[in-house]
């Protein structure tokens, strides 16, 4: 009986082991995925003030192809760096441009990066919000909970 009970225990503390490994795995991909996609943001940001990214026009509104499924399979994603650490794939960014309803004067851009862990499925979604307005820019970041893009 009292073999029986160890066995018990160990077997569970095993299983208990497995588990916080697979949770510490999970922890990492998501990790370097989030440092791909912040690295990815900013490098965007600074081809866009440099003049040598591909931008993407919404007629009016706010931009719509980002929240779309295939948002970075369309042409003006790109990879901002040819590959990164450890991850499946290399980061990506979206730049679209957006114009403010009611204010002609104001307009904005719209960055959306999409960062990898070491497989594909691990992945973090960053944007950032860019207003320029009578002379003034605001900027705000984001975490995109919900990766619609590319699914």
């Amino acid at each position: 009986m009292l073999a029986a009970m160890m066995l018990t225990t160990t077997a569970a503390w095993l299983e208990v082991s497995f588990a916080q490994i697979r949770h510490a795995a999970d922890v990492h991909a998501h990790l370097r995925a989030s440092h791909a996609a912040q690295s990815a943001l900013t490098l965007c940001d600074q081809a866009l003030r440099a003049g040598g990214a591909p931008v993407l026009s919404a007629p009016h509104g706010l931009p719509p192809h980002w929240t779309t499924a295939g948002a970075f399979d369309h042409p003006a994603a790109y990879e901002p760096v040819p590959s990164w650490p450890g991850s499946a794939r290399p980061p990506q960014c979206l730049i679209e441009e957006a114009r403010f309803e009611g204010n002609p004067d104001a307009h904005g851009y719209w960055i959306t990066a999409r960062g990898f862990g070491a497989n594909e499925a691990a992945r973090a979604v960053l944007q950032l919000v860019i207003r320029q307005e009578a002379g003034r820019e605001r900027r705000a970041w984001r975490r995109v909970l919900a990766d619609g893009a590319g699914r």
